[in-house]
């Protein structure tokens, strides 16, 4: 049992390990998702703008040329890397719900190991109650055994009789019903 025990103990602090370093990859692909959040509303702003605006193309283009250099604009919003940066973080998603499931196998495998460890030991109550009934039986027989030694003072002992019984003379089977126990 001490050895179920150790085993349950090293087991629990191991997933206590595992879940500090999913709480903290958590933490980290939440930092990761809230920067492509923002990322993502920016989008969503200067859209909103542009349709609030409905801008022809051309004079957008012109704009555009005027105010801001193509390159520039390209360091600010990469749809190629922010393509790659999401399929990353769909990637460790993945990989976070993997362990999460991982962990909770092995959570419940060492919960059902330490209810059946915790079923296999009797309370003190039933082992009181388990101690009392064999005490009581143990008298009870002892009792049955000194009636019956020193109950029998008489002459002779009663002896059962095999059933059925055989007539004496003739040896034939014999159905009779013996009064008593």
């Amino acid at each position: 049992h001490q050895n179920r025990l150790h085993h349950v103990e090293t087991t629990i602090l191991q997933i206590q390990g595992n879940c500090e370093k999913l709480s903290f990859t958590t933490g980290s692909l939440q930092k990761d998702s809230q920067q492509n959040q923002k990322a993502i509303e920016m989008l969503f702003q200067s859209l909103k703008k542009l349709q609030k605006e409905k801008a022809d193309q051309q004079d957008m283009l012109a704009v555009i040329e005027l105010k801001a250099d193509r390159a520039a604009l390209g360091r600010k919003v990469n749809c190629s890397q922010f393509e790659a940066n999401m399929e990353r973080l769909g990637e460790r998603m993945q990989d976070l719900q993997n362990q999460i499931s991982d962990q909770n196998q092995q959570w419940n495998t060492v919960q059902q190991q330490f209810s059946d460890a915790l079923e296999e030991k009797l309370d003190r109550q039933e082992l009181k109650a388990f101690r009392r009934r064999l005490d009581e039986a143990w008298l009870r027989n002892i009792e049955n055994l000194e009636k019956r030694l020193l109950g029998d003072t008489g002459a002779g002992i009663k002896k059962q009789l095999p059933v059925p019984f055989t007539c004496l003379s003739c040896d034939r089977m014999l159905t009779m019903h013996v009064p008593g126990p």
